[in-house]
């Protein structure tokens, strides 16, 4: 801490760190959604074009999916030095990789103009989007835990931190739909689409002024100096278990969120719907959210991170199957209602991780370990789930088969966390 820093209330300090975690989070969840969106609606046109409809859509799914192939491989670099030399640096160098390669996205030729080349690079930098993104959560989430020693505050900062992927979403489909509705269906897919990729550079200013101005964690600097082995020789060697926990307890919040948000924007083209007003749909969701994060965060800390995700992964197993019932009505405020719901079902199982899981490690070892568990069930999550989904979808010739899936994935999150030990909110508060 500088010492100019030290005579900074406690109290704006955290607020500093609270803000600083969740507006980088905010632009790498805006990036990585972006490009989810656009790869369910406008790179099968773009990119693909010379595939058949039902081919392009998959292998445009398939490079959505890359990213979640390379955010361990992120986890594991960025965690090396994050719990090496610390939090901060190499957070601003994940934000910087994240915006860099979403900007370049948007400079992408499309097929027409410079055939295959486009869709190959379109691979190489969604790979380092993936890499970025491995590295920034975990990061985020420890920021705001290694700041207090109370585990309800620690509750109620992670659920804040958490709120900043459902406005990075929000954003992301927000400005998706108002192009697509401004400009139409043929303005976006001839060029519009490169509008929010673009716009990226604005949020990677802003998330480094931010990030670049908040000061290193204390419970890092208090151990800094103690010799340890390499991070993720101690993970493998002595918190294997609780690894295999964190990413079974994450796994099913990961598949869930691309059921209730992304899969719509595949399958209600097909039962009529436009593509601009399945947009529509991600907009709702966000809010969705954006209301349930904090409430769900604040009940975190009255009962405990654990309670709430067990109670989460039922619920949201139950509501999956109404979901897609209300998708199947095709009546808009129907659909738009369901999709806020939906969200904020899954805000249930999305607020309590940024504290949850990093509580399960001590601090040497927390960026390294918390990353691989977090990215790890994004490999076996998000990274499956559009070509599960898909071809669930093609084979049984009813999306019902897709919260069967979904609830698959959330059995074995329930049983993860009904294992997982993690400290409970005390009944002290902290001014």
């Amino acid at each position: 801490m500088t010492e100019s820093d030290a005579h900074v209330p406690k109290k704006k300090r955290m607020f500093r760190v609270t803000l600083a975690s969740m507006s980088g989070t905010m632009l790498e969840f805006y990036d990585h959604f972006v490009y989810g969106s656009a790869a369910a609606v406008v790179f099968p046109a773009v990119f693909f074009v010379s595939m058949p409809p039902t081919v392009a859509l998959l292998l445009s799914l398939v490079t959505y999916s890359v990213a979640f192939i390379a955010r361990p491989l992120g986890a594991l670099v960025f965690g090396y030095f994050g719990d090496k030399v610390g939090r901060k640096n190499v957070l601003i160098v994940a934000l910087l990789i994240m915006g860099g390669a979403t900007f370049l996205i948007g400079c992408l030729p499309d097929y027409a103009t410079a055939g295959s080349f486009g869709a190959v690079a379109l691979c190489i930098l969604r790979l380092l989007q993936g890499v970025a993104l491995g590295g920034e959560w975990g990061g985020a989430a420890l920021m705001v835990n290694e700041y207090t020693t109370s585990p309800r505050l620690k509750s109620i900062l992670g659920s804040i931190v958490q709120v900043a992927s459902p406005l990075g979403f929000l954003l992301a489909s927000g400005t998706l739909s108002l192009i697509s509705d401004l400009g139409g269906e043929a303005f976006l897919l001839g060029g519009g689409w490169r509008i929010p990729f673009l716009a990226s550079a604005v949020l990677v200013v802003i998330g480094f002024y931010m990030r670049f101005g908040i000061e290193e964690s204390p419970e890092f600097l208090e151990r800094k100096e103690e010799s340890r082995p390499a991070p993720l020789m101690d993970v493998v060697k002595n918190h294997g278990r609780e690894v295999l926990l964190a990413i079974g307890t994450r796994i099913g919040s990961d598949t869930a969120f691309y059921v209730f948000a992304m899969f719509p924007l595949v399958y209600l083209p097909r039962i009529g719907i436009t593509s601009g007003s399945a947009l529509l749909v991600g907009v709702f969701a966000s809010l969705g959210q954006m209301v349930g994060t904090p409430i769900f965060g604040w009940l975190c800390g009255r009962w405990g991170t654990r309670k709430v995700l067990i109670v989460g992964a039922v619920v949201n197993m139950l509501y999956a199957f109404a979901y897609i019932f209300l998708l199947d009505t095709q009546n808009p405020t129907i659909i738009l209602a369901g999709a806020f719901m939906s969200l904020f079902c899954l805000a249930m199982l999305w607020a309590p991780l940024a504290s949850h899981l990093p509580a399960m490690f001590p601090v040497h070892v927390r960026y390294t370990a918390t990353s691989i568990g977090f990215q790890m069930a994004g490999v076996f999550g998000g990274a499956l789930a559009p070509t599960i989904c898909l071809m669930l979808l093609e084979n049984t010739g009813t999306a019902m088969s897709v919260p069967v899936y979904l609830g698959a994935t959330l059995l074995l999150a329930l049983f993860c966390t009904i294992k997982t030990r993690v400290p409970a909110p005390s009944r002290e508060t902290e001014s």
